[in-house]
């Protein structure tokens, strides 16, 4: 297993950290909560990054780290919408993105292709890990519903729609509606 391949597993196994530390009230589990959105963006940053430059690049990487991020946020969001700080409708139109473009990839894949994550997709990611961070600090200065998050929350989503409109139309023969 490639060390790009580790850290999408890794990334993964902070998904059960970052419940547990949600789960807990005051400033050490916000401060650590901040610290694993903050490790979950560097790993996966660092695990791309690696795979390209070491040729390490594998039809498992492609495939589950934008699994393990898709995840990872996906998780999060939840977390967020359940403790009042995001909108559940802003968390599901993130879903409905995320089960089409992981539908295309299926079809794909079912074809024996694989499509990788586009720099709209990359676009969107960084958009998430950077609402998740400024939703971890309002968490830290218990602020109610930070301006800085709210004005990121429909930044996010307009990266995210643009990035599955992309994918749908750059892959609309997928869809074979036979």
């Amino acid at each position: 297993m490639t060390l790009a391949n580790k850290l999408t597993i890794f990334r993964i196994f902070l998904i059960p950290a970052f419940l547990i530390a949600f789960v807990f009230a005051g400033a050490a589990a916000a401060w650590a909560l901040l610290a694993i959105v903050i490790l979950a963006y560097i790993t996966d940053a660092l695990d791309g990054w690696i795979a390209r430059k070491y040729n390490q690049i594998t039809t498992f990487g492609k495939f589950m780290d934008p699994l393990a991020d898709k995840l990872f946020v996906i998780t999060a969001f939840i977390c967020f919408v359940s403790a009042g700080k995001m909108a559940a409708w802003a968390a599901a139109i993130v879903l409905f993105r995320e089960f089409i473009v992981d539908g295309i990839r299926m079809l794909a894949a079912s074809e024996g292709k694989v499509i990788p994550a586009n720099q709209w997709g990359k676009w969107k990611l960084f958009s998430q890990i950077i609402l998740l961070i400024s939703l971890c600090v309002d968490r830290i200065y218990n602020y109610d519903g930070g301006m800085v998050s709210s004005i990121l929350i429909y930044v996010m989503l307009v990266l995210t729609v643009v990035s599955g409109w992309t994918y749908l139309r750059q892959n609309w023969k997928m869809l074979k509606f036979k």
